[in-house]
């Protein structure tokens, strides 16, 4: 009879640490998406393609092929091709900029509102708050890649021809099929904002000062790239999160290649595990006064 309770006992405890987990998790989704901040982020994500398509669209001069961005000079031709080429204008400063914002001010924003004890004083744990701050912060690098590819898709039907699109490789696919590719560009992008995300969330640990925290993480992905373009330090680039931001080209082409899609996770989840380690270790032994 005590065996049978002592059984049960643990596993209650379980699953009321598991209903906590969830309700903090939707709690701060809650909070993300319903802050005035994170929605003018995701206007201005949305505005990219559409001001790059109104921007062609106008323009009287047609482009030869490799001016300007890749796939631009695709996009007066098939409208699809909007969202592959504001994909690849919005990666190396506006995607950045975003995720660095809300990754920086995961816990630093609540350190710098006074919040961050209470939430402490709850049974959630340390290691439970840095995990669901880390989520919220990946899924808005989800919902912001998905909301710029939707835009761009959206506007190129509106403004330009759609059809069967022609790949990299020279094959034509339908459009079903390219909406398919789409959704696999936006996934890629996603994962590799995520080493960003950890880095910034590390950030926030350091200080509780969110505007501090967002700056430095959006000057670490400037230095990144910046770093990722010298020849003098070509052995340093595949370690570099960066490297493999507009590796997406391969999803292009026929058959798939998914192998910077792969070298990408690779790096991607190494930066997630090292400053994930290293916010733990900050956050566990910090003072929390406020």
């Amino acid at each position: 009879m005590s065996s049978s309770s002592l059984a049960v006992k643990p596993a209650r405890g379980t699953g009321a640490r598991r209903g906590l987990g969830l309700d903090l998790l939707g709690s701060e989704l809650s909070v993300l998406f319903r802050r005035r901040r994170t929605w003018a982020m995701l206007v201005a994500v949305a505005l990219i393609p559409i001001l790059l398509a109104v921007a062609v669209r106008l323009s009287s001069e047609a482009l030869a092929p490799g001016e300007g961005p890749p796939f631009l000079d695709r996009v007066t031709q098939n409208g699809l091709f909007t969202g592959f080429t504001a994909m690849v204008v919005a990666i190396p400063l506006f995607l950045p900029l975003t995720i660095g914002v809300v990754a920086g001010d995961t816990i630093a924003g609540e350190a710098g509102q006074g919040t961050l004890r209470y939430l402490l004083v709850a049974p959630a744990g340390r290691v439970r708050l840095l995990l669901v701050k880390y989520i919220g912060a990946a899924a808005f690098s989800l919902v912001a890649t998905l909301t710029l590819m939707l835009a761009g898709i959206l506007i190129g039907v509106a403004l330009f021809p759609v059809g069967p699109v022609t790949l990299l490789s020279g094959d034509v696919i339908s459009v079903p099929e390219s909406l398919l590719r789409s959704l696999l560009v936006a996934s890629y992008v996603t994962v590799s904002l995520l080493g960003l995300s950890a880095i910034g969330l590390f950030i926030s640990t350091l200080t509780d000062v969110p505007v501090g925290a967002m700056a430095a993480t959006i000057v670490v992905s400037v230095v990144a790239q910046i770093l990722d373009v010298l020849p003098q330090l070509s052995w340093l680039h595949p370690w570099l999160f960066s490297h493999y931001w507009l590796g997406f080209a391969e999803l292009l082409s026929q058959p798939l290649d998914f192998t910077s899609f792969g070298a990408n996770a690779l790096v991607q989840a190494a930066y997630i595990a090292v400053f994930g380690a290293l916010a733990y270790s900050r956050f566990a032994t910090k003072d929390i006064l406020s």
